[in-house]
């Protein structure tokens, strides 16, 4: 079969390799569609690579490649003999991460048994640590691993089914946390009556459809993007935009929250610049939701503001949320459902569309760099 390999920094070959073969408790799926993720760009230029050796080094892309893609959607071409509840031509979402129920392992780590399989401390994730992802014609994976798809939603639609999981996630561990502001407080003292989320890429979309549609947050959600395409979109959601290279930040939140600042923000861009601006826009025991990735460049010190002001700070990642009695994923259901209902719109957004592993490289050297780039997805 063909797969997209990157075998070095910035470089990307279409190789022939050996098509998997699934065991007794897996299944083969023909690769539908790939969303294309910033960690997909992230490790595709260097920044970053999650393949590490026992040390906890990274392992140069030069000696071992990788197949990248982990958003991805695909039709059942074979079932594990031991495999009852799919069957071909079924059409699943897949979740990336190979946990202890993926494995069958007994007993499962704490992380897997408490419902935060992303943090798996035997996990790997397709695409991304150095499994083979879905930037191929074939990818092999636990039958558990896979969502049925149960409605007419097209496949390019339902690959944003893992980025919206991460968003759940993401809210899920923030509203868990011990924090003086929350969304729905009862007492109104200690509500959150401001948000503010920094970036309307794929993360900041998602986030203000989720905080408007799903939590029902009726307050204040403000988004600042330069990208006026971005603005629109984020507009057309439920949030007010700032553009940040024409205004002063600090005064427009000042202005738009009647000097109170915001009690919750969301970074979903990862800019070290507009992380640096956050202490001049929070609340006192506000919060920090930190989900965007990058951040560089930016001096340790800003997190002395932080302590002054006694900010919680949240870091998630990943879709974890529990499983179902199927051992499924809780959160990459709630998703999916959420995808198909109509509920949260994924298609507006969804600005390039790749017909072959062939256009890849176009995506990864040009496309991206266009800033009115949002999402793209490839059909191999």
């Amino acid at each position: 079969m063909q797969a997209m390999v990157l075998c070095d920094v910035a470089k990307l070959e279409l190789r022939e390799i050996w098509k998997p073969a699934p065991g007794p408790h897996d299944i083969l799926v023909r690769v539908a569609a790939v969303g294309l993720c910033g960690t997909d760009f992230h490790i595709f230029s260097g920044l970053t690579n999650f393949n590490k050796n026992q040390k906890g080094k990274p392992i140069p892309l030069a000696e071992i490649p990788q197949i990248l893609g982990h958003e991805i959607v695909g039709v059942v071409a074979e079932v594990g003999k031991e495999v009852k509840d799919l069957h071909v031509g079924d059409r699943v979402v897949i979740d990336q991460v190979l946990n202890c129920f993926s494995r069958r392992r007994q007993p499962s780590c704490e992380y897997c048994a408490t419902g935060d399989s992303h943090q798996c401390q035997f996990g790997v994730e397709y695409g991304i640590t150095g499994e083979p992802g879905g930037f191929a014609e074939y990818i092999a994976i636990p039958a558990v691993n896979a969502i049925r798809i149960n409605s007419d939603l097209d496949n390019i639609s339902a690959t944003i089914t893992e980025p919206l999981g991460c968003i759940i996630h993401a809210l899920d561990m923030t509203m868990r946390s011990r924090t003086r502001y929350a969304i729905g407080a009862e007492d109104d003292a200690f509500q959150v009556h401001s948000i503010l989320i920094f970036g309307a890429g794929p993360a900041g979309l998602l986030f203000t459809q989720y905080l408007r549609q799903e939590l029902e947050y009726e307050g204040l959600i403000l988004v600042s993007e330069p990208v006026a395409k971005k603005r629109e979109l984020a507009a057309s959601f439920g949030a007010e935009t700032l553009d940040p290279q024409s205004i002063d930040i600090t005064e427009a939140i000042q202005e738009k929250t009647h000097g109170r600042k915001v009690e919750f923000v969301i970074d979903a861009c990862g800019s070290g610049s507009a992380f640096k601006s956050l202490p001049d826009v929070l609340r006192k025991q506000s919060t920090v939701l930190l989900y965007g990735l990058g951040h560089s460049g930016l001096d340790l010190s800003i997190l002395n503001h932080f302590q002054i002001l006694e900010t919680t700070l949240v870091a998630a990642c990943g879709a974890s949320g529990g499983f179902d009695m199927h051992r499924r994923p809780l959160t990459y259901i709630q998703a999916l459902e959420l995808i198909e209902s109509g509920k949260i719109k994924v298609d507006p957004w969804i600005t390039h569309r790749y017909q072959s592993l062939q256009e890849l490289p176009q995506a990864f050297t040009h496309d991206y760099k266009d800033p009115n780039y949002i999402k793209g997805v490839v059909l191999p």
